[in-house]
């Protein structure tokens, strides 16, 4: 893998632009958009491309043959539902990707930042072991990153 995966420097201005649209558009929709809880999410029934269709199907029949909708089906709300779902699938495709771009640049930059980071901590270990001046006082402090807690040591020796 190459050793730098990103080399870009973004303006303040363009950050800026990006975080206002965020907010431009969280405004737009505050009032449209709900949380669910992690368990909410885990039982909630999804809708990909083959059950978006099934229920498209479902709304055209069900007007056409109304002798067939049950009592306890609201299906103007199914309608209702149904075009919101077709609305928000609108918005969150092209956000989805942008989402998926942010998400890889910034691990890359992640992993570029970190591994030069190592660069920089093993040449201080080695200078520290070779007991080169100012060298100790560095790798004390680095060294933190990778020393496990007391919490972490007690609970593996309880395992």
């Amino acid at each position: 893998m190459k050793e730098n995966l990103v080399s870009i420097v973004i303006p303040s201005e363009v950050v800026q632009t990006v975080l206002s649209a965020y907010q431009t558009i969280e405004t737009a929709l505050k009032e449209y958009l709900i949380a669910l809880t992690p368990e909410e999410r885990r039982t909630i029934l999804k809708m990909g491309d083959r059950t978006l269709a099934f229920v498209g199907k479902v709304i055209e029949f069900a007007e056409a043959n109304p002798n067939f909708v049950p009592p306890y089906m609201n299906l103007p709300e199914l309608k209702n539902d149904y075009a919101a779902y077709e609305s928000l699938h609108k918005m969150h495709t092209p956000l989805d990707q942008e989402v998926s771009k942010l998400s890889d640049t910034l691990l890359s930059a992640g992993n570029d930042c970190y591994r030069a980071a190592l660069v920089f901590y093993n040449s201080v270990k080695t200078a520290a072991k070779n007991d080169v001046p100012g060298a100790k006082t560095l790798y004390d402090e680095l060294k933190k990153r990778f020393e496990k807690s007391v919490t972490e040591t007690k609970e593996e020796k309880t395992e």
